[in-house]
């Protein structure tokens, strides 16, 4: 079945990488996976792709090198020097770089990537665990049509909207205005749930209602039960939620945009990660709003 199909390695064997791994291989890809802990290549190897004891390991014979890591740190770590992708990789591999990190680390990365005769797209995602678990994931490309092209089947297996934004580091630009939205948006909902409560009304009826007209959202639709049930286990956690609004915030500021709300809304992430809720789903924006309204957390 899986004879015709590209080789894949995939570095990253997270919250996201998991489940987008396991959907590859279930489509019949050949997926090696490379990850810090041990358990997390386990699983990939039970759901029935290989394992490797490095990265040099796993991106040697691969046709295709995703890597889903967390920052532009992770990235750089896994991507250069002796033991990184650059220096293990085949000539002629396509590199997709779907982590979040910022536009000018996925423009470097492409730019010292073409030197060794590998290709690179910046294509970072949208729809937290559930998208990537349900494969109807948001994705932002950025690099060359032809590229994009190739990577067309495989991110078809990943996720519903796939899009090219324009050039290296486009992708990184649209994902970081995703940020943005859904931040801003999380915030307003957590406001909205707070005023609700403290007026006595039904939530959940309130919410179904809300969510039926112009104020609904796909955020209100995945995160109405987090709200509701106070259940914060993190499908994206505040603490990566905080880079991307230093990312946002920064890449904004080079480009001469001004962002009044997404300013205050960054910020309040800052506060919620600075008093311990930084491994918290970040729907618990809603916390920092009852801490503000004076109820008990």
């Amino acid at each position: 079945m899986s004879s015709n199909l590209p080789t894949v390695a995939w570095i990253g064997l997270g919250i996201m990488g998991s489940p987008m791994s396991e959907n590859l291989v279930k489509a019949g890809y050949q997926v090696t996976g490379y990850t810090l802990e041990q358990d997390k290549v386990d699983r990939l190897v039970a759901a029935g792709g290989r394992g490797a004891a490095s990265i040099a390991d796993a991106v040697r014979d691969a046709d295709v090198v995703i890597t889903m890591v967390p920052a532009s740190p992770q990235v750089e770590a896994i991507a250069y020097g002796p033991d990184g992708i650059l220096e293990n990789a085949r000539r002629g591999a396509l590199l997709i770089d779907m982590s979040s990190i910022t536009p000018q680390t996925s423009v470097d990365l492409a730019k010292n990537a073409k030197d060794k005769g590998i290709r690179v797209l910046d294509a970072p995602v949208s729809g937290g665990e559930a998208g990537a678990i349900e494969a109807v994931l948001s994705i932002m490309a950025g690099g060359e049509q032809t590229d994009f092209d190739a990577a067309q089947p495989l991110l078809q297996v990943l996720g519903r909207t796939i899009v090219l934004c324009g050039p290296h580091g486009s992708g990184q630009t649209v994902k970081a205005a995703n940020q943005l939205i859904v931040a801003v948006n999380i915030q307003a909902c957590a406001e909205a749930v707070v005023f609700l409560e403290k007026s006595g009304v039904d939530l959940a009826a309130a919410l179904d209602v809300l969510n039926g007209g112009l104020a609904g959202s796909t955020v209100l639709t995945r995160k109405k039960d987090n709200f509701l049930e106070r259940d914060f286990a993190p499908g994206f956690r505040i603490d990566l939620h905080h880079k991307d609004m230093g990312i946002v915030t920064d890449a904004a500021r080079n480009v001469g945009a001004a962002l009044p709300v997404g300013g205050v809304v960054a910020q309040l992430v800052a506060s919620l990660r600075a008093q311990g809720d930084g491994g918290l789903d970040h729907s618990a924006l809603l916390r920092s709003v009852e801490r503000l309204s004076g109820s008990q957390v």
